[in-house]
C-alpha cells in the first residue's frame, strides 16, 4: 500500500503542478479563454487557486523525499481534496456535468493520500 501512497502522490503533484502553473503563467483573459468559469470568479481567483495547487503538488511529495516533516503530506492531500471539493461543488452549480469527473477523481485520489497518510501507512 506504500508504493501505491507514493504511487498516487506522484501522479496528484504532477497534475496540480500542471494545474497551478497554468493558472499562474497565462494572463487572466487567456485563462479566461481557456476555462470559462474564470469569468465568473474574481479576478484574483485563479491566481490564488493556482498557488494553492502548486503549494500542495510540492507538499504531497517533497517532504517525504527528503524525510523532513512528513507529517504536511497528508495535511497537504487534505488541502489538495479540500480544493477539489470547491472544485465539484462550482461544476456542479454551473451544470458542467463531464468536468465532474477529473475533478471527482482528482479528489478521491487526494482523500485517498490523505487517509492512507494519516492512518495506519503514515511514514
Amino acid at each position: 500500500m506504500n508504493a501505491v501512497l507514493w504511487v498516487i502522490a506522484a501522479l496528484l503533484a504532477a497534475a496540480f503542478l500542471f494545474s497551478g502553473l497554468f493558472k499562474l503563467v497565462l494572463s487572466h483573459e487567456k485563462y479566461i479563454a481557456a476555462q470559462d468559469w474564470a469569468a465568473d470568479a474574481p479576478r484574483w481567483a485563479p491566481p490564488a487557486i493556482g498557488t494553492l495547487e502548486v503549494l500542495g503538488a510540492i507538499g504531497v511529495t517533497l517532504p517525504a523525499v527528503v524525510d523532513i516533516a512528513t507529517v504536511l503530506v497528508p495535511i497537504a492531500a487534505t488541502g489538495l481534496a479540500v480544493v477539489m471539493i470547491g472544485a465539484v461543488a462550482m461544476h456542479l452549480r454551473r451544470k458542467e456535468i463531464p468536468a465532474l469527473a477529473p475533478s471527482g477523481a482528482l479528489l478521491i485520489l487526494a482523500a485517498t493520500v490523505a487517509w492512507g497518510r494519516f492512518g495506519p501507512y503514515a511514514f
